[in-house]
């Protein structure tokens, strides 16, 4: 009863998807993990005390099920490149600019803001079609008190969220859909630059496409690729994701999980949809699917938003933990009804929906596991746990798909032309080690605090605007010349 109040009054204060993560598992749920809990004990008893290979079989064609299905996507995001590209004389003929709506959630982001300020500002749009919302904590007294030194132009505005539970970006972002007047709506982060023509692309993208076409998610990538191995690993990562991964799901027509930035909405319709799921900690993910199910679409759209890529480990982790997390959350969400989900979108979606979401966090999971299974298998006197049908069950296909995976990060990097991350890209199975801790991380704090958004800092690296956009400028000009 306390949580129907709590939720009830919540719902008062903002928009709230009536499917979303305040309750992490249902009772059904929990009932199905705990068979599947049972049975998993009971495969590995029957191994240790028979001899059988049962959940080596499970498991290995699960593993490459999911590196198959990835690998497909990729080559498909290459053949069938279905993004929407809007080119400088399409933006020259088109007049009638409509109003835009940009949200800016902040939080503890002092450092930063000077760069976000100018990186806003050089967005090359009508002012007088823009209205620019920050998104401001009640706590968060350094910023605000910071941000009374400001003049800010008057196309921006300030919300001071209420600081009470939860305190998630989804909830912030909620309260400036409120008072949202643009006929399109986009977010930035606070370490965004985003090119300055991407808002006149995504409008003349908009008065393209099918009227089901409610949402564009621009490519993201990095503007420190070189500043240490981590940051080189990420970007390879985000290269893969952004420019063949979704591409991929986009040319299937599957439910693309949106990233948490420079997406590009038609207001209306997503108001419609109540807006984001303030208790899950990727509410990116979460409406990218939500907006499937509800029979709209969303298109990758080919312009670039520049990020500061986390070049510390701890901080990285916290990150990374956040987002397994928020997986996991949108796959019980939305999982909590098969039945109806399956007719909603259809068996295949549906299966391409468990790959995507629910696999991304089992291979991050599983990944190490195989490993000290292996090593374990290798370092055994006479390899006394695992036979010799295990290695050949196990092994080929762990390096098969471990390879396989390599060789999605390589084409990423080719594909961007970061000729320079090939060498780190093969180095990655380091780089998903740190995955798997960080997605271990985030399941066990599912169970204690699934509602906590552990904050990501920024203003670790510096570059001025100018120059960010000067390289991004000229790598496409340079794309341009070799084609």
């Amino acid at each position: 009863m306390k949580e129907e109040k709590f939720l009830k009054k919540l719902k008062e204060e903002i928009p709230l998807p009536s499917e979303n993560a305040f309750y992490s598992f249902t009772s059904f749920q929990k009932f199905m993990i705990f068979i599947l809990s049972v049975f998993l004990i009971y495969i590995f008893y029957l191994h240790f005390k028979k001899g059988t290979y049962l959940p080596y079989y499970i498991i290995s064609s699960i593993y490459l099920i999911l590196c198959f299905h990835k690998f497909f996507l990729v080559i498909l995001g290459i053949l069938r490149n279905k993004e929407i590209k809007v080119s400088r004389e399409d933006i020259l003929f088109f007049k009638d600019w409509p109003t835009y709506t940009i949200l800016l959630p902040l939080y503890r982001e002092k450092e930063i803001f000077p760069q976000l300020f100018r990186a806003i500002e050089n967005i090359d749009y009508p002012k007088d079609k823009l209205e620019v919302i920050l998104l401001l904590e009640e706590d968060d007294k350094e910023l605000l008190e910071y941000l009374e030194n400001w003049e800010l132009p008057s196309w921006w505005k300030k919300i001071v969220i209420p600081n009470f539970q939860p305190k998630t970006k989804g909830k912030a972002l909620n309260y400036g859909l409120k008072i949202a007047q643009g006929k399109y709506l986009v977010i930035y982060d606070a370490e965004d630059i985003p090119e300055p023509d991407q808002l006149k692309k995504a409008a003349v993208a908009f008065s393209k496409v099918e009227e089901d076409v409610v949402c564009l998610q621009s490519k993201l990538n990095y503007y420190n690729p070189y500043q240490n191995i981590l940051t080189k690993w990420f970007t390879s990562e985000y290269s893969c994701w952004f420019d063949l991964y979704l591409p991929g799901i986009d040319a299937l027509n599957a439910p693309i999980p949106l990233g948490g930035t420079s997406n590009h909405f038609k207001t209306e319709i997503l108001k419609k949809l109540n807006g984001w799921d303030p208790f899950n900690v990727t509410e990116d993910c979460d409406l990218g699917i939500r907006i499937f199910k509800e029979g709209y679409k969303t298109k990758v759209l080919d312009t670039t938003t520049w990020e500061e890529a986390n070049s510390k480990l701890r901080n990285w982790i916290k990150q990374r933990s956040r987002w397994v997390k928020g997986y996991i959350q949108t796959f019980f969400v939305h999982t909590r009804k098969p039945f109806s989900l399956i007719r909603k979108i259809g068996i295949v979606n549906f299966l391409h929906f468990v790959l995507i979401v629910g696999g991304n966090f089992f291979v991050l999971c599983f990944n190490p596991i195989a490993w000290v299974l292996l090593i374990i298998w290798i370092l055994s006197p006479e390899h006394a746990c695992f036979p010799n049908l295990f290695f050949k069950i196990v092994t080929p296909i762990l390096l098969f798909g471990n390879a396989v995976f390599v060789m999605i990060n390589v084409l990423g990097c080719l594909k961007r032309r970061y000729y320079r991350l090939i060498i780190p890209s093969l180095l990655s199975p380091i780089y998903w080690l740190l995955m798997s801790i960080g997605a271990w991380k985030g399941a066990f704090q599912l169970l204690k605090k699934p509602h906590f958004w552990e904050k990501t800092d920024h203003a670790l690296f510096f570059q001025p605007v100018k120059e960010v956009l000067e390289e991004s400028i000229f790598e496409i000009e340079e794309k341009s010349r070799l084609n």
